[in-house]
């Protein structure tokens, strides 16, 4: 089989190109090298929807975060995923900075964003009680949102797949060459043709774009080391609290999340582990100091959990979209740091029209926008969810005490494609409460062996959770 195209990389923006690319006709596969969606950059990050002030006028990244901030809400609605527009507030400590707001407020509206203004510390205050006192000037933008990454992602996936595109887990791709007017996909698990490919490979992009194309690309792994609070401190703070951004980003930020909880971090240390994903006592110690100084008594005494995330800094320090000339057919979707989150939509539409004009395709005429997530029976009525528990007794069942999660929603979770435990928790949010899946994960596992899933693991590959005969095949190779 040839296929029309095949996409590298199962994150937001591979996810976000497949769903985009589905509204044509074609034949279309989506390969992953781990076993589920979301496990590299997409699944750690802050899950902001940047207002799109702090890019370069001009850039891909300036185009793509506005548009993509624009495109989310409406997206949200179609695909049902967490979205809430909270605003966003830039601070300055010093009064001698402020100038530096001010050309950060033209800047963005240059970029064209929307309802952008500048606030004393005493308004930024009125907004936000626990602001430090320190500070003494903000840039208010109304536009910023916040989402979660894992939900945008599986949305964007699970409608691709609803409209016909095909998906591929523990599938690497390790090799491409062209063949006339088609490419060769080498994998362990075969060879693929296709017509056109998307490399959307996250921090291994630029290797994979490397085999292709003598205008040679250079990512570097940044690493954002994070505080996650309980959620009885998600009320701390209602907007999305920044520094005046530095060389290195946008800083150490304090934001709530969609679910409830408050989120402090990223650090951003360039390393040279593509793995790096560790945190360090140093790291962690830096985004509680920094945090704290912006928001005041933050309750740190409420953090649950730590986790590190890897962006892919690519050396020109934008956004590389589209066709190297000398690879006609190869299209890449690569150096997608920071605002890459809010601009996945964006570029997903971006890249689905340039494929659908290099390869011809037509419309999709049964293309269904629309997309349910897993069902919450926390957000029904009491009368519905007690209805829905006498139809489906599994959504009374409560297996995570924390987050209050069913044995309903786990089990659709599985059926959507969760094969692991972390599958499972990014999906349904079982083991993302205050004891971390330490009564919860024992009964996700018993589900997850209940639907077939062997060798049973935390996060797919050699992460496995539990010994015994088939542990011990899982752990030699034995047939």
């Amino acid at each position: 089989m040839v296929y029309d195209v095949i996409l590298i990389g199962g994150g937001v923006v591979g996810a976000a190109v497949a769903r985009y690319l589905s509204r044509y006709r074609g034949s279309f596969l989506l390969l992953e090298r781990n076993e589920d969606l979301c496990t590299g950059t997409s699944k750690a990050n802050s899950g902001i929807v940047h207002a799109g002030f702090d890019c370069k006028p001009g850039a891909l990244k300036a185009r793509c975060n506005v548009a993509g901030s624009r495109m989310m809400a409406d997206l949200a609605r179609e695909l049902d995923f967490p979205y809430r527009r909270n605003g966003s507030l830039v601070l300055c400590f010093d009064p001698a900075d402020r100038p530096k707001l001010e050309a950060l407020k033209a800047q963005g509206e240059r970029n064209g964003v929307e309802g952008l203004e500048l606030l004393t510390g005493d308004q930024a205050r009125a907004l936000e009680p626990n602001l430090s006192k320190a500070c003494a000037a903000a840039l208010h933008a109304p536009a910023g949102a916040i989402v979660c990454p894992f939900g945008l992602t599986y949305a964007l996936a699970e409608n691709a797949a609803g409209n016909g595109v095909a998906f591929r887990f523990d599938t690497p791709v390790t090799g491409l060459t062209r063949q006339g007017d088609r490419w060769q996909v080498e994998t362990p698990r075969g060879s693929f043709e296709t017509r056109a490919v998307v490399n959307a490979a996250g921090v291994y992009a630029a290797e994979i774009h490397n085999w292709v194309s003598k205008e040679t690309l250079r990512i570097t792994p940044r690493r954002g080391q994070y505080l996650l609070l309980d959620r009885e401190a998600g009320g701390h703070i209602d907007h999305t609290i920044f520094q005046l951004p530095g060389p290195l980003g946008k800083g150490v930020l304090v934001t709530p999340t969609v679910h409830g909880n408050l989120l402090l971090g990223p650090t951003a240390e360039e390393i040279d582990d593509f793995e790096g994903v560790d945190t360090t006592a140093a790291g962690l110690e830096t985004v509680a100091r920094r945090a704290a100084q912006s928001v005041e008594r933050l309750p740190l005494r409420s953090v649950i959990t730590a986790f590190a995330g890897l962006r892919a800094h690519e050396s020109g320090g934008d956004f590389v979209l589209g066709e190297p000339e000398d690879a006609p057919g190869f299209f890449d979707c690569a150096g997608i740091e920071s605002p890459g989150l809010s601009s996945a939509p964006a570029i997903g539409l971006w890249m689905a029209e340039r494929l659908q004009a290099r390869l011809n395709l037509p419309e999709n005429p049964d293309f269904n926008p629309n997309r349910r997530g897993i069902l919450d029976p926390r957000s029904l009525p009491f009368a519905e969810r007690q209805a829905l528990i006498a139809a489906d007794p599994a959504y009374g069942r409560i297996i995570c005490r924390c987050e209050e999660i069913s044995e309903g929603e786990i089990r659709d979770a599985i059926r959507r494609g969760a094969r692991s435990l972390d599958g499972v928790k990014r999906r349904t949010r079982a083991g993302m409460g205050r004891c971390q899946g330490g009564f919860c994960a024992p009964r996700v596992m018993e589900l997850l062996a209940e639907a077939g899933i062997d060798p049973l693991t935390k996060s797919g590959g050699q992460s496995w959770l539990l010994a015994g005969p088939k542990g011990e095949e899982a752990l030699h190779g034995t047939p």
